[in-house]
């Protein structure tokens, strides 16, 4: 990306924040390096293959002075999550912070360790648990538990636990009821879109630097290592419910529904700490995260936590979660979470009340602000979510996409518009000109949004190229929101050089595993390619030898349809194969005609009806562009 300097516009904006907000109150500078037993050594993590899949170095600029190209209260923010380590919660409660997007907590039980949370890979995973050992023993894992069904707070499992070892009943799993389901089908039916979103989501196509990334707000940004899972065999079912792990009794709460479809805080009885998973963190959270996902409900959200409140306050001395910096302190919990709740009760209930005399999402987005005593705690701050777009979500969980204006029923795609928009304003160079004034007036919203359509309609301008991605790189270098920033400036970066991918193509083994076989089927149906099926009629029966599942899978009309057990009337073809070897096809570490040819699928039938069947099915593209991309790109 290339370097720019800060316009004027954002260098006023940045400086009145440094004067409105309390930067001089060190306090949570303090509760960040509280319990520090030792910081992260070696800052690296690579894969055995060597490639590198995470690098605590790459931040080492956050140690200096604010550049101008960074909002100084996300650089506050930054310089927090700098603090890295293994750290003392409470006696016998450990966390390493930095070496993920998320954290690893770990308890000390009476025979070993009970790990929650094991990260995105299981490199860094593995990670964590070496530099614990290295400072408290090298004691064993005999228990695991995920708080909640997001990759980063289970991806790294395997880098900690062995999985025959839970397969003999050594070490249980512990997770909410509906945690696997939801686990994988997220990454296995929208997996490639909301991947590609989150590679800008997440800066991971920015190199972490003053002109780059600067974190994600939530952590420093997502490790590139081994996902993996290993499915639970303990269910937490309802709130109330105790579990004793190595004797760690556990009390739990069930918050599904609110950061997650499936999520669950607890409290470590014994040892006086309360876990909230991510349902209260040092920002703002989103209701609906850019990535892509299903909006969540924000007062459920604040209910949940004014429940934690009452069931767990003062049987608590220390609060934690899977990000950031832990809370000590009765009173301290009680002020924290009574907040946290209070900010996503106001969103909500502000946004409907709003929404109930006629504005939209859009604009209750630009009129909703928090009032003083939220928006002057830096805890309420929107660092991951923002209140405009979760004002946004909100509106959208009960709206949906339409504002009710019947303008707005049917518009144009946005490449038609485009180019009916520019040619009413007088074509490109007009346009261009016009928001050359614009971007010279710091108005870099309207700039980006013009010239959006100008690039619709003519991708080979490259003077409206060039200034839309100045002027998202300005919206980047003033966001306080990192995730914003980095939306920003990865749009920037791809305006000028085209996309660069960032999209998972195919699920990791471990979650297509994980799967029920009529959920794999449902995934194959939605890459089926409706056009080109429209006119074929195909059936074949699935058997799996090694489950004793047989299923009839159907495609007419362009649909494919499946239902488990023997289908009335007889199959174009019957294949017979192991679940695991269906698996890796999904998955892509298995090759089809290979199989064919080792044996390991066996057809009876019309065998020609399988590689039909195939032939219909979409690859899922990993890098298309979400900015107008350039015309030689790719």
């Amino acid at each position: 990306m290339d370097q720019a300097g800060v316009e004027p516009a954002v260098a006023a904006a940045n400086e009145a924040i440094e004067l409105r907000l309390a930067f001089g109150d060190r306090s949570d500078f303090e509760d960040a390096a509280r319990g520090l037993v030792a910081p992260l050594s070696p800052e690296l993590v690579a894969a055995t293959d060597g490639r590198v899949v995470w690098d605590v170095s790459a931040y080492e600029f956050l140690d200096g002075d604010r550049p101008e190209t960074v909002n100084p209260s996300l650089w506050r923010q930054a310089q927090l999550l700098r603090l890295h380590g293994l750290f003392e919660v409470v006696e016998g409660v450990y966390q390493v912070r930095g070496l993920d997007l998320s954290n690893m907590t770990i308890v000390e039980g009476e025979r070993g360790v009970l790990v929650i949370d094991p990260l995105i890979s299981a490199e860094t995973a593995a990670a964590a648990l070496a530099l614990y050992r290295a400072h408290r023993g090298d004691r064993p894992v005999t228990g695991l538990l995920y708080t909640h069904s997001h990759v980063d707070h289970f991806g790294g499992a395997r880098g900690v636990v062995d999985a025959a070892s839970v397969a003999a009943g050594e070490v249980p799993v512990l997770a909410p009821e509906g945690f696997l389901h939801h686990a994988v089908s997220e990454n296995l039916f929208a997996g490639t879109a909301m991947s590609r979103r989150a590679a800008y989501m997440y800066g991971s196509l920015l190199e972490p630097g003053p002109e780059g990334q600067v974190t994600c707000g939530l952590g420093y940004a997502t490790s590139r290592g081994t996902i993996t899972l290993i499915a639970p065999t303990v269910e937490i079912v309802a709130t109330g419910q105790t579990e004793v792990v190595d004797g760690i009794e556990l009390e739990f709460q069930i918050v599904s529904g609110t950061e997650a479809p499936a999520e669950m805080n607890f409290l470590l009885c014994g040892q006086r700490a309360l876990c909230v998973a991510e349902n209260a963190t040092r920002n703002l959270h989103n209701v609906i995260t850019p990535r892509g996902a299903e909006v969540r409900d924000a007062r459920l959200w604040a209910d949940s936590l004014d429940d934690a409140l009452t069931r767990f306050g003062g049987r608590a001395d220390a609060l934690f979660a899977g990000h950031q910096w832990p809370t000590w302190g009765e009173a301290g919990i009680a002020r924290f979470l009574g907040l946290q709740r209070d900010l996503y009760a106001y969103l909500h209930d502000q946004t409907v009340r709003l929404m109930n005399r006629g504005h939209s999402g859009a604009e209750i987005a630009e009129r909703l602000e928090l009032p003083p005593a939220l928006e002057r705690e830096w805890h309420c701050r929107g660092y991951y979510g923002s209140v405009s777009h979760n004002v946004k979500g909100i509106y959208q969980r009960y709206m949906g996409w339409f504002d009710g204006n019947p303008a707005h029923l049917w518009p144009h795609p946005p490449d038609a518009a485009a180019r009916r928009y520019v040619e009413y304003m007088g074509g490109p160079d007009a346009v261009v000109e016009r928001a050359r004034g614009a971007f010279a007036d710091g108005d870099f919203r309207w700039v980006a949004e013009v010239l959006d359509h100008v690039l619709r309609a003519r991708p080979d301008h490259d003077g409206a190229r060039e200034l839309a991605a100045a002027a998202l790189t300005q919206l980047g270098y003033g966001a306080e929101n990192a995730t914003w920033r980095n939306f920003f400036l990865t749009g920037a970066r791809e305006l000028r050089e085209g996309p660069a991918g960032g999209g998972m193509v195919r699920p990791p083994l471990d979650m297509v595993s994980g799967l029920g076989t009529d959920r794999i089927f449902a995934a194959m149906a939605i890459r089926l390619d409706g056009e080109r099926a429209a006119g074929e009629e195909i059936a074949v029966d699935w058997v799996f030898g090694d489950v004793g599942e047989r299923h009839a899978v159907t495609v007419s009309n362009g649909v494919l349809h499946h239902r488990p057990g023997p289908r009335e009337g007889e199959p174009d073809a019957t294949i017979e194969l192991d679940r695991a070897v269906l698996d890796a096809i999904v998955a892509g570490t298995a090759d089809l005609p290979a199989l064919l040819g080792e044996g390991r699928i066996a057809i009876t039938g019309d065998p020609t009806r399988l590689g039909r069947l195939f032939e219909l099915l979409d690859q899922p593209s990993g890098d298309f562009p979400l900015v107008p991309a350039p015309p030689d790109a790719g």
